[in-house]
């Protein structure tokens, strides 16, 4: 399962030049060109380069100069411990306060010198920022059997409550085995924001006071899995009723419903 992992590759290097044309302070960099020649000589156009110590982000950089002189697809994942700069370091300075955010800074303006030195190229310059952290559940959610029950009335929600709809989003997708890279698209569905993910194939909704009318237009676009928050249904009916409106939607489709 493991035959078209590529070599792994270790370099150093400088390229100071480069990051001062991009505006971008940084003191041990690595070559683009020499990061692009490597690529393009032990991979192949769609594979995915994974760089487990980003830096500035020269492999990124790499990545999308090699597919606008190709026309190719690879695609990059940077991997960097945020690392705190020197605060004596230029980058410091200039207001960078850890690696991560020099690297974040090199991609966005790397992808605009690429696309405009090669404007009769389409290639994807887009890229997704996550960062490791613990689950957003109440340790509630995974052992209720350690919890006296006459605690759970005064544990409205499960959820922890400094995270976004975002960060459930995301752990929704892992739960589900959806790739982090897809296509996710913002909409309004009687008011409530839904998250459509992969062109419709995961439907879900955080918010709150989401009613049974909510859940039947979502449930009329057919998703593959449906999700909304417990604490997120306008009432008790709401919950009652989750599984059977799916239900109702699904003979032309199975829909898959998760409450969180």
């Amino acid at each position: 399962m493991f035959e078209n992992i590529p070599s792994l590759l270790y370099y150093g290097g400088s390229d100071t030049s480069m990051l001062a044309q991009l505006g971008i302070p940084f003191d041990t960099p690595k070559v683009v060109d020499v990061c692009k020649e490597h690529i393009q000589a032990f991979t192949k156009d769609g594979d995915i380069i994974l760089d487990f110590f980003s830096g500035a982000a020269t492999t990124a950089h790499a990545v999308m100069q090699l597919n606008a002189e190709e026309g190719g697809n690879r695609k990059f994942i940077m991997v960097q411990l945020p690392e705190l700069t020197d605060e004596k370091s230029e980058a410091y300075k200039a207001g960078y306060k850890n690696i991560c955010e020099i690297g974040k800074e090199r991609i966005r303006r790397a992808g605009k010198k690429v696309q405009s030195e090669h404007p009769e190229a389409t290639i994807d310059t887009g890229f997704r920022v996550l960062k490791l952290d613990s689950s957003n559940m109440q340790d509630v959610y995974y052992t209720p059997q350690e919890f006296e029950p006459e605690l759970f009335d005064c544990m409205i929600d499960n959820i922890k409550p400094d995270r976004t709809n975002e960060d459930l989003l995301f752990q929704v997708m892992l739960d589900l085995g959806i790739k982090l890279s897809a296509k996710i698209e913002c909409k309004e569905i009687t008011g409530k924001q839904v998250f459509s993910v992969d062109d419709g194939y995961l439907l879900a909704c955080f918010d709150k006071e989401v009613n049974e009318t909510t859940i039947e237009e979502m449930a009329k676009q057919l998703p593959r899995h449906l999700v909304i928050r417990d604490a997120g249904a306008a009432n008790d009916n709401v919950l009652d009723n989750f599984d059977q409106i799916i239900e109702s939607y699904s003979n032309e489709k199975k829909i898959t419903s998760h409450i969180l």
